[in-house]
């Protein structure tokens, strides 16, 4: 537009007096100052006609500070209250499944609400977002395309009204955040922008991408994740649906132990009825006094069992397996154990089935809403981090009447649940490393698995490194080691005050037993300090070079993980894959408790790992993992600098393997 005018202006000059000629000159630079700042405008706008992807805008609406007031010296520690739109538009020609969008907060964001979005890790409401979160729609989780609507904005676009609290934001400045993007596989976003009081950003379909074509344009693709939960509704009434919920491990080196799972109902859903697993809290109050106990006016609400928005859920012992009222669902009933599929594939799922009843809008046979929100967790077991139920094809079900056919299920959602990767959780097992070579044990790492200030007369530090043991102090819980630690150290200073225990409820000692021309063993021995037997247990070993050698273990079962090339999986013979809990010495006043262990030998061969040197640390693992936890491991290895007589080894060498191997049997024949 300028330059036409500018053009124009030049074939008119040319026709007129000079006088009007310098008129114009003057003006002219007026006109195209004031017209330049409007095209920059236009062009670095990045409006969402532009835009033929995913457009999405966070803007900031309003603030103001909340109590408490904090002093003008401290204005980072000011709260203030924040209202903020998330718009999400799909300009694309295909349907946007499952939208997913990453907020970049980065003010140490507490999020109260969010309409129409939930998180996508299972947090519920209010929950801290200050490292940044990952929104996911709800209940409307797809966004239609213009193509498939003629244009209708309403379907194409989506809008999350944000409320909460963030941290030393104060007006004329506006919290916005650090970055926003499209979560969703298969797209390209460029870099956020932010301007005044908005952020915004356009994410393209990677052509590189395969695009995944289903039947139903409902239907999602199944995932792969550590964890899966399957949400498969099998059968389905105007007020009520059954569904059927089902665990799956899918990580060969964790488990779960005494697993409790919970999500949030967001329709006013209630739990009439279960088998296999059981809620908790048995409460029917918050029905009763509600609008649930309203519309079911005739309905026995001693019945019912549980009407929590978010309930929790626990598996049934195994003796309730067979129960006609309880039992009797495929993988139920194992007191909340899952084992990793590599160890047992038939115990690697648990599953329950469950009656629930819906409210208005809801009341047809068809409207059936999964919960969100999951979470699940054990007491021996990693932390998981779950998405959201994605719909995805329907599960097939064996024939109830023993045909040949299977049964398909209404419908059927999937939850994926991965590994979280924080470094904040404390290892809950240690290990320990001792060689043919040295007669010291260099023992776990002080305070492993946590230091505890509830008793303070037991003063240690929590800094200093470990003490140096004889063999036989592992063999001793650490409050009975103190002496011993003392005298085979006494040629050296002692700190004051001593380190801290490890703290570990399990610790395993790995012994370099021999190294040969051919080949080398190592000795593994697991001790339990816990006051409850472990069931099923198992370990995984971590070589980095000598794996290819492995060739046995002789009193457990050890194999090489098929999809790893590093990594022994040991678990105890049928029978004895138990590791007794610590028990009291037989002489209580004079004793100290005895832990329950487990010991074997494992050999390797050097024909395949040519050049390996054992004792430098090729013979010592890198990693250690003990039922699902990665342990904790010593930061040093044992020096052959301070080798003694190999006669002198042995003997330490035979003697711990000949206690450990009576206090076995021992265990073994007080069982009896």
């Amino acid at each position: 537009m300028v330059i036409l005018v500018c053009l124009y202006c030049c074939v008119f000059l040319k026709q007129r007096h000079h006088t009007t000629m310098a008129t114009l000159l003057i003006f002219l630079p007026l006109f195209l100052l004031t017209s330049l700042p409007v095209s920059i405008s236009q062009t670095s706008s990045n409006n969402a006609g532009d835009c033929n992807g995913i457009f999405i805008t966070y803007v900031y609406v309003s603030g103001f500070p909340i109590p408490p007031n904090v002093s003008a010296s401290e204005p980072n520690n000011q709260a203030y209250n924040f209202m903020s739109n998330l718009t999400i538009l799909n300009n694309s020609p295909d349907e946007l499944k499952s939208w997913r969008v990453f907020v970049g907060f980065q003010h140490r964001e507490l999020l109260v609400s969010a309409s129409h979005a939930v998180l996508a890790d299972g947090t519920t409401l209010p929950g801290d977002v200050g490292n940044g979160t990952v929104f996911a729609g709800f209940p409307n989780t797809d966004l239609k395309s213009a193509i498939q609507t003629a244009g209708d904005v309403n379907q194409m676009q989506t809008r999350v009204e944000l409320v909460g609290t963030q941290y030393g934001v104060a007006f004329p400045a506006v919290p916005l955040p650090s970055s926003i993007s499209l979560a969703n596989d298969g797209f390209l976003c460029s870099p956020s922008t932010s301007q005044g009081d908005r952020t915004q950003v356009c994410c393209l379909k990677d052509s590189n991408t395969k695009s995944n074509v289903t039947i139903h344009e409902e239907i999602q693709p199944r995932q792969e994740g550590d964890l899966t939960i399957m949400f498969d509704v099998t059968s389905s009434s105007e007020s009520n649906y059954w569904a059927q919920v089902t665990i799956s491990n899918n990580d060969n080196t964790s488990r779960l132990d005494n697993w409790k799972l919970s999500w949030e109902w967001m329709r006013d859903e209630f739990i009439y009825s279960m088998r296999g697993a059981y809620p908790t809290v048995v409460d029917t109050g918050d029905c009763i006094f509600s609008k649930q106990g309203g519309y079911y006016k005739g309905m026995d609400f001693s019945k019912a069992l549980n009407c929590e928005k978010r309930p929790t859920i626990i598996d049934l012992p195994l003796e309730k397996t067979n129960d006609t009222t309880l039992g009797m669902v495929p993988f139920c009933c194992r007191n909340g154990t899952i084992l990793p599929p590599f160890m047992d594939a038939s115990k690697s799922k648990s599953a329950f089935v469950i009656q629930v009843y819906k409210m208005s809008p809801d009341l047809n046979i068809s409207a059936i809403h999964p919960p969100q929100n999951w979470k699940i967790n054990g007491t021996y077991s990693p932390g998981y981090v779950c998405g959201p139920p994605i719909r995805v094809s329907s599960s097939l079900f064996p024939n109830p009447a023993g045909l040949s056919s299977n049964t398909a299920a209404v419908a059927s959602w999937q939850v994926i649940c991965n590994i979280s990767s924080s470094t904040l959780k404390k290892p809950k097992c240690c290990v320990s490393f001792s060689a043919f070579f040295n007669d010291s044990v260099i023992p776990c790492n002080t305070c492993a698995c946590g230091c505890s200030n509830a008793n303070p007369s037991n003063v240690c530090s929590a800094s200093e490194p470990a003490l140096l043991l004889p063999p036989e102090a592992l063999l001793v819980p650490f409050d009975n080691r103190t002496e011993m630690a003392k005298d085979f150290n006494k040629r050296r200073d002692l700190p004051n005050p001593l380190p801290c225990g490890d703290n570990c409820g399990v610790s395993i000692n790995w012994h370099l037993l021999s190294d040969f021309r051919g080949g080398w063993t190592a000795r593994v021995t697991l001790f339990n300090w816990g006051d409850t037997n472990i069931v099923d247990w198992f370990a995984a070993v971590q070589l980095d070079k000598a794996i290819q050698g492995f060739e046995k273990g002789y009193s457990f079962n050890g194999t090489i993980m098929p999809d790893t090339n590093n990594t022994i999986f040991m678990q105890g013979f049928s029978g004895l894959n138990y590791l007794l809990a610590e028990r009291r010495g037989d002489n209580p006043r004079k004793d100290p408790p005895v832990p329950g262990t487990q010991q074997s030998v494992i050999s390797f061969t050097k024909k395949t790992t040519p050049g390996i040197n054992v004792g430098a640390g090729d013979g010592f693992p890198s990693k250690v993992y003990f039922n699902g936890e990665e342990c904790s491991l010593p930061v040093i290895l044992p020096s052959s600098s301070n080798r003694r007589v190999p006669l002198a080894s042995s003997a330490f060498s035979l003697l711990l393997t000949m206690l450990v191997l009576m206090v076995l049997q021992l265990s073994l024949w007080l069982e009896i």
